[in-house]
């Protein structure tokens, strides 16, 4: 069995050969039969054929996947610099600004960054588990504007992987059309370490969503949503809402100061009675 299973890796060397998903299939079976025949002859198998044996699996699962293209692979690289770059503004706590502070503790902040503008900050805490939150600011994305009225519709329009997709905001009229319709064409990702989860975004383009008519295209990122469990209260989530947006068109800055920074406050508001509901009917 060894020296077939040698023709066969020997093979999958050769460049021309490199693409034949079958033949390296066939290589990664035959390699994970052969190291599992030699594990029941001795007493015990040795760590290195353990490891060597869980990457073989990992291979066999890896040549399954659909390769991502040259324009999925840049919308991937975009998530993932809106993600570090959020977490970068998040971890300087240098120089933050307060903006609003609400009496059950939610508060907003604010600074300027010199190659970003204006960011804020929204910290609150959310009486519902980390996955309820997660659910339905992830999984149940296409549904916000059913619970927040600041948003009109939220739209998937493709996904890539698991973690990454472009999506079409449009933003509801304020009260009185102080900032006129706009909307956003977004690529988001969203990661989970350990207790702790990361959902970033920022502005991109997508040649199958032009500008719409009666919308000003406006623009956002970088940024993103920071989700652990509350220290020492695991029943509720510590949410960290970092907000950057260009609404374009002619609007005075203290306009859209007020409006950023208490359309963050109604968002905390409206996801807790949006949690709070869906608790209630699952009762």
């Amino acid at each position: 069995m060894l020296p077939a299973t040698s023709k066969l890796c020997a093979a999958i060397s050769y460049r021309h050969l490199r693409n034949m998903t079958g033949l390296r299939r066939q290589a990664a079976v035959a390699i994970s039969q052969e190291l599992s025949r030699l594990a029941h002859r001795s007493a015990g198998p040795s760590a290195w054929i353990n490891q060597v044996r869980r990457r073989s699996s990992l291979l066999s699962s890896r040549l399954e996947e659909k390769p991502f293209s040259e324009m999925e692979m840049s919308y991937i690289k975009q998530g993932e610099e809106a993600l570090q770059k959020s977490l970068s503004i998040l971890g300087n706590l240098d120089g933050w600004k307060t903006e609003t502070v609400v009496g059950n503790g939610d508060k907003v902040l604010s600074k300027v960054l010199p190659d970003v503008g204006k960011v804020f900050r929204l910290e609150v805490v959310v009486d519902q588990p980390l996955d309820a939150v997660y659910s339905e600011l992830v999984d149940n994305m296409e549904q916000m504007g059913d619970w927040n009225p600041n948003v009109k519709e939220v739209k998937i329009l493709q996904k890539i992987g698991k973690d990454t997709v472009i999506t079409h905001e449009k933003a509801a009229t304020t009260p009185g059309n102080i900032v006129g319709p706009r909307d956003f064409v977004s690529v988001r990702c969203s990661k989970r370490r350990g207790s702790t989860c990361v959902l970033a975004g920022m502005s991109t383009k997508y040649g199958a969503m032009p500008e719409q008519e009666g919308f000003v295209r406006a623009e956002n990122g970088p940024t993103c949503m920071v989700l652990r469990p509350l220290a020492g209260s695991p029943s509720q989530t510590k949410l960290t809402w970092l907000l950057s947006i260009d609404l374009k068109g002619w609007l005075p800055k203290t306009i859209i100061n007020q409006v950023l920074s208490q359309t963050q406050v109604d968002f905390a508001n409206h996801l807790r009675q949006r949690l709070a509901r869906t608790v209630a009917a699952g009762c």
